[in-house]
């Protein structure tokens, strides 16, 4: 039995997998990033020791008996401190040394492309590319929503939280997002925005939640808001261009592509995102997720144990679009 943990932004989902390619437990639990909330990573061994409890007593394993374990984590490898932290918190909580730590981008590569050579681009609450190519691995964006995580859910709540701005100045003209906001935030005046948002002091999760009246916007006929969701397609598919370089790809090698995180489940934004790819001189071949970032950070595990699915069981591994696909933005 393999435990894969794919922590997030927003939530963090564990998962136990056998090497049949069945399930076996499967549960989710708080966000582990160390930019949501407070705590740190003392908040972090406490989800991820409830988790794992939880998961393992669905697939009737004790965690000290399961084969290996990979747990993908928010901040894994951008602080050498807080690498350090996360890596020991691995077999802290499980008890022994069959495990590694890295950073939640190898989920959504491994569950996406089942471990093989291309590119994942994550969008959920934060945005970043990660690949695989002959042995090399690149990464792109990530760099946080103070600065970046173009393409994103935050990225796109915050300029739906300005569009509102300025369409309650006058400086826009109104569309659908005008009313919808005010609905979904029970606002009585417009100015009510800064105390319910900004003096709240609402964290990245909160704020990124708002991209889906953004979305909902767009449904209903703002074409401002449409925009806005063009533009994080167009954004996420730079961040897979900028990855070819790193990767050593050759200018006329087709290099496959896949997603996972929940802005890409908006149609819009995955058309917008396939279509600018598709728009550069070098090709990518664009493909569905094959299986969500969790059960890939199990299959990573399988790996590490040196006893990886064979293809009959990846066949009967269950797809993206199962209990643990995020919800759209």
């Amino acid at each position: 039995m393999y435990l894969g943990v794919d922590g997030g932004g927003t939530k963090t989902a564990f998962c136990v997998l056998d090497a049949s390619g069945t399930v076996r437990g499967l549960t989710h639990g708080p966000s582990t990033s160390p930019a949501t909330g407070e705590g740190g990573t003392d908040r972090a061994e406490d989800v991820l020791r409830e988790g794992i409890a939880e998961v393992c007593a669905q697939a009737g394993v004790p965690a000290a008996e399961l084969g290996h374990a990979f747990l993908g984590l928010p901040g894994h490898g951008e602080s050498a401190a807080l690498t350090g932290a996360l890596n020991a918190l691995a077999p802290r909580v499980l008890g022994h040394e069959r495990c590694a730590v890295g950073n939640d981008m190898v989920c959504g590569w491994a569950g996406s492309l089942l471990l093989a050579d291309g590119v994942n681009v994550i969008s959920g609450t934060g945005s970043m590319a990660y690949g695989v190519l002959r042995g090399r691995q690149a990464r792109t964006g990530g760099w946080g929503e103070l600065f970046g995580d173009e393409g994103s859910a935050h990225w796109l709540a915050v300029r739906g939280l300005n569009l509102f701005t300025r369409m309650s100045d006058g400086r826009a003209p109104r569309g659908p997002l005008h009313g919808l906001l005010r609905e979904h935030l029970a606002l009585t005046d417009d100015l009510d925005l800064v105390d319910v948002v900004l003096l709240a002091r609402w964290d990245r999760t909160a704020v990124a939640s708002l991209s889906r009246v953004v979305t909902a916007s767009a449904a209903a006929g703002d074409t401002a808001c449409a925009a806005l969701l063009t533009e994080a397609g167009q954004e996420l598919a730079a961040l897979v261009r900028a990855a070819r370089p790193p990767l050593g790809a050759a200018a006329d090698e087709s290099v496959p592509v896949s997603w996972s995180g929940g802005v890409l489940g908006v149609p819009q934004v995955r058309d917008a995102f396939v279509a600018a790819l598709g728009a550069g001189p070098a090709p990518f071949a664009p493909r569905p997720p094959r299986t969500s970032p969790v059960v890939g950070a199990a299959l990573v595990a399988a790996r590490l144990a040196g006893r990886p699915l064979d293809p009959a069981a990846t066949d009967r591994l269950p797809p993206a679009a199962g209990p643990d696909a995020p919800a759209h933005a």
